[in-house]
């Protein structure tokens, strides 16, 4: 297996960090990059003429991710050619929320063939539930497959999100990219770093992802009044304020973020479910805290790979954690980078949300926020 990888800015062009002669042998290329560079043709056209023969997949994101720097107005390509790995491509257009799962069903049901290890997700950002998501996939594929990924981003703007496969990108759709082949490991680890505070509340009325009333209360009211001032910069300013999702009869706690906010019925549009019943807590962040969450995510994914070699590492971080890290981010970044050693090529992007099991060898994904999630690909 190995990698190239090559960066746009407006500034400089077009510059090749590395090179490994890959143009006409690589399968894969990911795409990751700014809204508006990545909806110009002439960019992906450039991508294509680079790497003739591979299938080329990537979102728009809340900043990109190329070793340990993080860049907010870029495209870094990350070429792979894999030895005795085979690689498919599904999509599917998603045209409402309510046909999530039946997505994810259908992006499961076209790779689940011989000799699949592993699929991983590139979400539209704003117009799919990714619970939804995530439950579609594992039923179709009956918890034998891991799947890891992430929802595209577009900065703090929640405005739009778009999906590259070989063509500008596109919005409403959901790629779902499958890996075979009997010498491929993959390993992964997600982790947060977040700090719940009050008292629960249950969650009195909702539906899917969209939050209503909380102890009986208009759910935006009452968040409003924990924001304080920050509620005038709603949807943004949720991303400092998460909610934890405690699950009845379990010790797992999930992490959920705001994607919209409608002030006339006074509901929340979270980017996974809310089941009515359960109870939630909201979260405040603690810089040190996340940056140590980065190192648990990397430790969890090295042992989930088995090997402590990566070859690649698709990074998929929360624009929320940016948000609070600010000019520490990219110390998230370096301390990965010394779980993971400087042979790693790495590449990712700043997300919507992201998509992981919770444990190192479980096959059970799960939507997450606010998280690192990590994937890492190694041939042996």
């Amino acid at each position: 297996m190995k990698t190239e990888q090559s960066i746009y800015s407006k500034a400089q062009g077009w510059e090749k960090m590395s090179d490994n002669n890959l143009a006409s042998i690589a399968q894969l290329v990911f795409v990751f990059g700014n809204k508006n560079l990545l909806k110009e043709q002439h960019h992906i056209d450039y991508i294509k003429r680079m790497y003739p023969s591979a299938q080329i997949v990537g979102c728009s994101t809340s900043g990109e991710i190329y070793k340990e720097e993080v860049f907010n107005d870029n495209i870094v390509v990350t070429g792979v050619m894999f030895e005795s790995t085979q690689v498919e491509i599904a999509k599917e257009h998603i045209h409402s929320m309510e046909d999530s799962y039946q997505v994810g069903e259908k992006l499961a049901e076209k790779l689940d063939k011989d000799h699949l290890v592993h699929i991983m997700i590139l979400s539209e950002g704003l117009a799919i539930n990714g619970s939804e998501l995530t439950k579609g996939l594992n039923s179709r594929l009956n918890d034998r497959i891991p799947v890891t990924g992430g929802l595209a981003g577009d900065q703090a703007d929640f405005s739009e999100t778009v999906i590259v496969h070989n063509d500008a990108g596109e919005k409403n759709l959901v790629l779902a990219i499958g890996f075979y082949g009997d010498r491929l490991r993959v390993g992964f680890g997600s982790m947060g770093g977040w700090d719940s505070f009050g008292v629960d509340r249950e969650v009195t009325k909702s539906k899917g992802n969209i939050l209503y009333e909380l102890d009986r209360h208009p759910a935006l009211d009452l968040y409003k009044r924990y924001l304080g001032d920050h509620a005038a910069n709603l949807p943004a300013s949720a991303l400092l304020f998460p909610l934890s999702l405690r699950l009845k009869n379990s010790e797992i706690a999930l992490v959920r973020t705001v994607l919209a906010v409608n002030e006339d019925d006074g509901s929340m549009v979270f980017a996974g479910d809310l089941p009515q019943g359960e109870y939630v807590r909201l979260m405040k962040a603690n810089s040190d805290r996340l940056i140590y969450g980065a190192n648990g995510a990397a430790e969890m994914a090295k042992i989930s790979l088995r090997n402590p070699d990566p070859d690649l590492a698709v990074l998929i971080s929360c624009v929320g954690r940016k948000l609070v890290l600010k000019q520490r981010v990219e110390e998230e970044l370096e301390i990965i980078r010394e779980v993971l050693g400087s042979g790693c090529a790495t590449t990712g992007f700043y997300s919507y949300g992201e998509i992981c099991p919770i444990k190192p060898f479980d096959q059970h994904c799960e939507l997450h926020n606010q998280t690192m999630t990590i994937t890492l690909f190694k041939e042996v």
